[in-house]
């Protein structure tokens, strides 16, 4: 049996540099010649979305479906916010453009669309609880049946694995629910 190359004791001695230059060395880990691989987490770093907007108003979330990432600003700059999110699981069910929050409410209850109900005859309405897709939080859209919400299914995150929405873990629906005013503008990219 051969000996691998890495071994425990020069793991550890390349921990420092691994925390020195993080981004290097996992791009290393990443390099080859064969075609990229489908990631389940988004490409988690601050960016400036900012520019987006004419101007921040009451607050503004730009919703990157590439990276998989929520941005938040509130209105002032002040308060930024990122959080991975579950984007919608083909383009075709990608709504990209300019809208706003319109409406929020906590413990939604879900009705599935006609589209949903083609795909899948069995779904049903579902009250708040558990087992609804909407989370413990929703905020609506002022596109028809599109939100951002939370998801019990913490599995879909960093995912596309919704129906059109933008999806987050409930405890950072939650966070953001607190801090979103009704009339945030929101991006889609």
């Amino acid at each position: 049996m051969s000996k691998s190359p890495l071994t425990r004791r020069s793991f550890i001695a390349a921990l420092p540099a691994l925390s020195i230059a993080p981004g290097a060395a996992l791009a290393e880990i990443g390099r080859s010649d064969e075609a990229p691989v489908n990631r389940i987490i988004s490409s988690f770093r601050k960016q400036d979305w900012r520019d987006h907007f004419d101007d921040l108003g009451k607050a503004s979330i730009v919703a990157d479906t590439v990276s998989r990432a929520l941005h938040f600003w509130s209105g002032d700059g002040e308060t930024y916010f990122v959080f991975p999110t579950s984007v919608p699981a083909s383009n075709e069910l990608t709504k990209r453009g300019y809208t706003k929050i319109v409406r929020k409410k906590v413990g939604p209850d879900w009705t599935p669309t006609p589209s949903m109900i083609e795909r899948d005859p069995d779904l049903k309405y579902m009250p708040p609880g558990p087992d609804n897709p909407l989370g413990t939080h929703a905020m609506y859209l002022d596109w028809p049946a599109y939100l951002i919400h939370g998801t019990h299914d913490t599995r879909k995150i960093g995912r596309k694995s919704s129906d059109g929405c933008i999806g987050l873990y409930n405890e950072a629906i939650a966070q953001l629910f607190a801090i979103t005013p009704v009339g945030t503008q929101v991006r889609v990219i």
